[in-house]
């Protein structure tokens, strides 16, 4: 099989372990496999799916930290001819339950004891996950009516090899792989159906456009729940003979012991993770020297971080690029050799096989510098979303195009700047956060009345919440009580870092809150 011909995942994890036998493939721990000894792991994870009774097209879901039993696990689903649903780590019991509800998943793959959560007492705390046959834990303590990993993995025993390999080669390249939930306007989450080809498709030109490379060591701290350390990080190791280096939970001394210590020479992350690492006290003291290959996005970027990037940190490619979970996570992308400024100033331009443009509220395309709505069309746009063809409908166009929301501006070499979010949301620390979601998770407090939430300028996370909240008639709450309510009820990244009282909310004729008004009155205090 010559490289680019992968139709699926399953193919991909083959055709891995055959061009890389003697190379590492995953280290974490204790773990240290080679390409082969991976394959055969997560063979056995699809023949214990099999025996589980999982066939194909049935959903299994995973919500745990990056560690090697996601891999296995996860990989495992798709040589089973399953569709694996990732839940994002930080969500509470209430989030998590919707989508494994709204997926319809029937298995659960999780842990009980990732930095001081126990997901499986989050779900049923929250009086969730009825839907499932099962709940496997992947580490942890294994409560009452789960499955530990080891017990599960025990079952490929009662599948034989031929029937795992049969049920892996029946998988087709129009089959869908994931279903990514991503928050949107409404305020719930959709899952964004796509498929094993363009996965592969667009995951190979990611490789080449950024020259990862045999033999580089990549410590992969983007979530394995999101497109960037999925498709970018586990696919893409198992694309070009990269070692999968997992880092569960980011911190900056953490990350610079590592590189060293691994050698790692592929470190990819938002701004502020490089911006953190330049700003640390003690930074040159670590020895940094291997690191070579760096990808980033999803926020604004200085041209002097790059330059310091290079001269500091020692990166010779540094790559910025824009996607969408409706694109299978990409779009556009910068090139290795180009210069400091189109890597700051821009996300690059459409990766092949994929067109971009700008254009205005009627659809038709802006000349050359002039902002407008990013849309996007080619093999990467998503079948659409799950069990929602009104919203299908509203975000891809009856010629195909995908529009993302995103308000962008296109210089003379195709290459786009985003400026602005044409549906208020904004980025924390390179999770997408959209203020009508955390709008309706905090009416559930007893003393807001009415609340907005918008996006403001952070130093270190690229953005942060801000709410605007009128009180209930009759109640005088705190801006601490409702943070702390909030961090109850949310992934972290939602959760506002201030709140501010107001009587009444700033509103235009039609009744709609005025947010650019209420970003004035946050900038000027």
């Amino acid at each position: 099989m010559s490289e680019g011909s992968w139709t699926t995942i399953c193919e991909l994890v083959e055709d891995a372990a055959r061009r890389f036998p003697e190379l590492e493939a995953l280290v974490d721990g204790d773990v240290r496999w080679t390409f082969p000894e991976l394959r055969d792991r997560i063979r056995a994870s699809a023949r214990a799916l099999m025996a589980s009774g999982i066939e194909p097209g049935d959903r299994v879901a995973i919500w745990a930290p990056n560690i090697w039993e996601w891999v296995v696990a996860g990989l495992g689903v798709h040589l089973a001819g399953g569709v694996l649903v990732p839940v994002n780590t930080r969500f509470k019991g209430r989030e998590a339950d919707f989508i494994l509800e709204k997926s319809g998943a029937r298995i659960l793959f999780t842990v009980t004891d990732f930095l001081d959560t126990d997901y499986v007492a989050l779900l049923r705390n929250a009086d969730g996950g009825h839907g499932l046959d099962e709940i496997v834990v992947l580490r942890g303590t294994v409560p009452e009516g789960t499955t530990g990993f080891a017990d599960f993995l025990g079952r490929a025993g009662q599948i034989a090899e031929a029937d795992g390999d049969a049920r892996a080669a029946a998988v087709s390249g129009d089959d869908l792989c994931h279903i990514m939930f991503t928050s949107g306007t409404t305020g719930l989450p959709k899952g964004a159906m796509l498929i094993h080809s363009a996965i592969c498709r667009g995951f190979e030109s990611w490789c080449q456009v950024i020259g990862l490379q045999a033999g580089d060591r990549y410590l992969i701290i983007n979530p394995f729940f999101h497109a960037f350390g999925l498709n970018s990080g586990i696919l893409a190791c198992l694309m070009t003979g990269a070692t999968n280096i997992p880092h569960p939970v980011f911190d900056v001394p953490a990350v610079m012991a590592r590189v060293p210590e691994e050698r790692i020479t592929m470190l990819p992350g938002p701004p502020a993770i490089y911006q953190t690492i330049l700003n640390h006290p003690e930074l040159d003291s670590f020895d940094m020297s291997t690191l070579r290959l760096a990808v980033t996005g999803a926020a604004a970027i200085p041209v002097e971080m790059i330059l310091q990037m290079r001269a500091r940190l020692g990166f010779e490619t540094i790559v910025t690029g824009y996607g969408l979970t409706e694109a299978s996570g990409i779009a556009t992308m910068c090139r290795h050799d180009d210069d400091p400024e189109t890597i700051a100033n821009t996300s690059g331009r459409a990766i092949p096989d994929v067109e971009v443009q700008i254009v205005d509220d009627e659809g038709n395309e802006l000349p050359r510098g002039e902002p407008g709505e990013i849309v996007v069309r080619g093999y990467n746009v998503m079948l659409g979303y799950l069990d929602d063809p009104t919203q299908t409908a509203e975000t891809i166009d009856a010629d195909g195009w995908l529009h993302t929301g995103d308000i962008g501006v296109m210089d003379a070499n195709g290459n786009i700047d985003i400026t602005d979010r044409k549906k208020d949301m904004f980025i924390v620390g390179g999770f997408n956060a959209y203020p009508a979601e955390i709008e309706n998770m905090m009416l559930a407090h007893p003393q807001i009345g009415q609340v907005a939430v918008i996006g403001v300028p952070d130093d270190r996370l690229g953005e942060m919440a801000v709410a605007t909240v009128v009180p209930a008639p009759g109640t005088d709450p705190t801006e601490d009580e409702v943070i702390s309510w909030c961090r109850n009820q949310m992934a972290n990244y939602k959760v506002p870092r201030r709140v501010r009282f107001t009587d009444v909310l700033p509103l235009n004729a039609s009744g709609k809150v005025l947010k650019y008004v209420l970003r004035q009155q946050a900038a000027a205090e």
